[in-house]
């Protein structure tokens, strides 16, 4: 569950909201602390304006009042001190605390003044207002200073702070469920995917339903029917070999079965051993097979372990060949020829491979071409690829069998029944495995006869 696509859509979405939400709590915390010194400040001017309407001059002398509505508007849950002082404009102190610190800023007489600092040991707010008093005759406004604690403020600002963030946490939850919900809902086509597969049998090859498939899975669910019916082509394709490799051997197991009983039925030596002779070559037909399904199998089930190879080490490879099949062509007094032409160069391909090829384009050759035929075998090499052709002069192929040569237990005509049809095709798997290009047609310099050539790229 760790690579979970629901846990991994649900964290794309999620985390970044969570961001957005943490970011709007902090940017929630600076508007309270804003708001709570704006109430703050509200009070201490409103408590200030009190005190200031009761100073007055008469007689001589500055007559004032502290009214108790003008500390009671900061009673709250959490006590505060309050501090205040009214000072006139030539500096006495008409009432108030001695030790309220002054502001240090000039005043404007139009607008009070805001200021924190510390009052025994403790921070508070300040609000200072100037308020002018009518008979003064120094015509000096009285000063008037109102401070408190930052108890209250604290509190209003956590209960503010507070409040937007259970709103957010909320708005957080509320999202994540419909978050959770559209994921259920939107991961249903997958999901019925999932459980269209799995309930399928074993060996089943049908196609998935693309009715109602979501435009951003069909290309998913497209790619996996193509898939499924190239596989059901592959087993097809497997299933005729496998009919047509049965019916192969068959055949000669049958004739074995029959040369062994004639052999076993003689009355004498000479006459067992004319059934054995012919049931040796027999077997020796059949282990040629038998070794040409296993190459052909091999051939397709992995790409051959490659190694560079130069054209000397080429040539080698089909001298050798060459000189193995040599009695076979002697045998039918053919001749067997070799030529090299080209420069120096180095192709990436499995030697086997390269071995197998050429077996069995000259055993194909061999085959077909009459006695006291020619088969010409060349390599030709440039500096982007070596090129392996093989040339005879037997009655070639007609152009509408081409493509057919190739395919597997093809034969052309009934005049030697001795080939499986295996050959070609074991040529065209390999040669494909080894990215090589396959041409054949008639001899170049005209005539009859079939010419096939591999050509070899460098890579």
């Amino acid at each position: 569950m760790n690579n979970s696509l629901r846990r991994q859509l649900l964290a794309w979405v999620l985390l970044p909201l969570m961001i957005a939400v943490f970011g709007d709590a902090w940017l929630a915390r600076t508007s309270a602390l804003e708001t709570a010194s704006v109430v703050q400040d509200r009070l201490l001017l409103g408590s200030a304006r009190m005190i200031a309407e009761q100073i007055s001059f008469e007689d001589g002398a500055f007559q004032h009042q502290i009214p108790p509505a003008a500390l009671e508007l900061f009673q709250a849950d959490q006590m505060d001190h309050i501090y205040y002082r009214v000072t006139t404009g030539a500096g006495q102190l008409l009432s108030g605390y001695t030790d309220l610190p002054l502001p240090k800023s000039p005043l404007s007489a139009d607008s009070p003044f805001f200021f924190e600092t510390t009052m025994r040991n403790e921070a508070v707010r300040v609000a200072t207002f100037l308020q002018p008093v009518i008979g003064n005759p120094s015509a000096l406004p009285v000063l008037v200073e109102v401070a408190q604690t930052m108890n209250g403020h604290r509190q209003l600002t956590y209960s503010l702070w507070l409040s937007a963030l259970r709103q957010q946490l909320f708005i957080l939850a509320l999202v994540s469920i419909f978050i959770l919900f559209g994921l259920h809902r939107g991961l249903q086509p997958l999901i019925r995917l999932r459980n269209d597969v799995r309930a399928r049998k074993e060996g089943s090859l049908m196609t998935l339903e693309t009715k109602g498939i979501p435009a951003e899975l069909m290309s998913l669910v497209e790619t996996f029917n193509d898939y499924i019916q190239r596989l059901e082509r592959y087993t097809n394709h497997q299933s005729v070999f496998l009919q047509n490799a049965a019916h192969q051997l068959r055949t000669p197991l049958t004739v074995l079965n029959t040369q062994i009983s004639d052999a076993l039925q003689a009355d004498n030596k000479p006459q067992a051993d004319a059934p054995l002779v012919a049931a040796r070559k027999t077997l020796q037909q059949t282990v040629r097979l038998v070794n040409q399904f296993l190459t052909l199998s091999s051939a397709e089930g992995a790409v051959a372990g490659q190694k560079r190879l130069s054209t000397q080490q080429c040539v080698e490879i089909v001298r050798q060949v060459l000189e193995d099949l040599a009695a076979q062509a002697h045998s039918k007094q053919m001749d067997l020829g070799f030529e090299r032409s080209g420069c120096d160069t180095v192709i990436k391909i499995d030697s086997s491979a390269l071995r197998e090829i050429t077996i069995n384009l000259v055993e194909n050759a061999l085959r077909y071409t009459p006695p006291n035929g020619v088969v010409t075998v060349q390599v030709h090499s440039t500096a982007e690829s070596i090129t392996l052709v093989v040339e005879d002069n037997g009655p070639g192929v007609a152009k509408e069998d081409h493509e057919k040569i190739f395919q597997r237990f093809f034969r052309v005509g009934e005049a030697d029944s001795s080939g499986s049809g295996l050959g070609l095709a074991i040529v065209k798997e390999l040669a494909t495995q080894c990215g090589a290009q396959i041409e054949l047609g008639a001899p170049p310099l005209g005539g009859h006869g079939l010419w096939i050539a591999i050509k070899f790229i460098r890579r």
